[in-house]
């Protein structure tokens, strides 16, 4: 496996793959926490309640500085807390009328994970090769 990312780094640059690695972030990113805010207000009966969303909703939100800051050991972070969401997606996946909605959890939150693992990877290389 490390030579396959050493091999792939070598091709297309650290520069390249640390842009497309942050992108893959931001664009899971917020498409998980609008699934949140789907499921949190699904969640709702008759009368409204925000703990729910905010319990969903709320671990995302922490990492937000390090989204921003563009920090890799927070994305890293943030990577192990997108499992959380992996595992409820395929939970939700195994509900007859929850299957769509639970798939799409888990690929968005398989894909959270692989961009923060991949932008924490190029990025600490990145700052590694500029010091």
């Amino acid at each position: 496996m490390r030579q396959w990312l050493e091999s792939v780094e070598a091709q297309y640059g650290l520069d390249y793959l640390t842009q497309r690695s942050r992108q893959l972030v931001l664009i899971s990113y917020v498409a998980l926490m609008l699934l949140t805010l789907y499921r949190g207000f699904l969640l709702q009966g008759d009368s409204f309640n925000w703990r729910p969303i905010v319990a969903f909703v709320l671990p995302l939100v922490l990492f937000l500085p390090s989204i921003i800051g563009r920090r890799p050991r927070g994305h890293a972070w943030l990577a192990f807390v997108s499992l959380l969401y992996f595992t409820q997606g395929v939970m939700v996946a195994t509900l007859p009328s929850q299957a769509l909605r639970g798939v799409t959890e888990a690929l968005v939150s398989l894909a959270l994970f692989t961009g923060c693992m991949g932008y924490a990877r190029f990025r600490s290389r990145q700052l590694q090769r500029d010091q």
